[in-house]
């Protein structure tokens, strides 16, 4: 099957001024997305997409069928969250997601870097991926229960840090709320969904999450909702 050229893509899209997210609830990089445009203030349609199908009209957009996707109005499309974050950021200004002095914004990106890379692959992939997904996908199957478990060895090491570093910087990457905060929030977020933070033995990494729970931008992953699988009661709660 021929893919059609991006160009043609751009094409295809309805150019009615509205941006479309195509995005999973419980994908943490579709969250990251939606946060990002939570704190630009801008207007987007969500279209919850089920990439695990390979939708054609999805792989038109992107090959990989792989979420988020960010359709912008006059049909330009975009994938992969942090070029999708780096996108809005540079192009909507206000207000900054990554510091401007050169070091802390290479800390910042680094941070994101950790948190979409490591802590995805040792901890979100191993519990959401085999909970949530895996018995979602194209082919069904029980969750590996050692994959479980060695996300839950490692999971208090990655909260440790997140800890140390809220306890000695105003936020994750230094003194403004940035990319690095989005990136870890929403790998925590999609976790707290299915109840495996253990935020009791985590005060620290617990208050800096609060603190990010609390912002506008955030309330939506708070009212998200999928059928069959009910948050745990503390997961909307800003006082948890």
């Amino acid at each position: 099957m021929r893919l059609p050229l991006w160009w043609d893509v751009e094409k295809s899209v309805k150019e009615d001024g509205m941006r479309t997210l195509y995005h999973h609830p419980l994908c943490p990089f579709s969250r990251l997305v939606r946060v990002v445009l939570g704190e630009k203030k801008l207007e987007f349609e969500a279209q919850i997409e089920k990439f695990w199908e390979a939708r054609p009209e999805f792989v038109a957009l992107n090959p990989s069928s792989e979420v988020p996707v960010l359709v912008e109005g006059n049909g330009t499309v975009l994938a992969d969250a942090v070029a999708i974050a780096e996108y809005l950021n540079e192009i909507h200004r206000d207000p900054p997601l990554l510091p401007a002095d050169p070091v802390p914004r290479a800390e910042a990106r680094r941070l994101v870097g950790w948190f979409g890379h490591k802590f995805y692959n040792e901890v979100t992939d191993n519990l959401v991926g085999q909970k949530v997904f895996r018995r979602l996908g194209s082919r069904q199957s029980e969750p590996d229960s050692s994959r479980i478990r060695l996300a839950f060895s490692l999971i208090h090491a990655h909260l440790d840090y997140i800890g140390w570093l809220a306890e000695r910087r105003a936020w994750l990457a230094g003194a403004a709320f940035s990319l690095a905060d989005i990136s870890a929030a929403v790998q925590l977020s999609c976790l707290d969904f299915i109840g495996d933070v253990p935020w009791e033995d985590h005060p620290a990494a617990k208050d800096w999450y609060a603190r990010v729970k609390s912002r506008p931008s955030f309330r939506p992953l708070l009212a998200d909702h999928l059928p069959g699988m009910p948050a745990p009661r503390h997961y909307a709660d800003l006082d948890f």
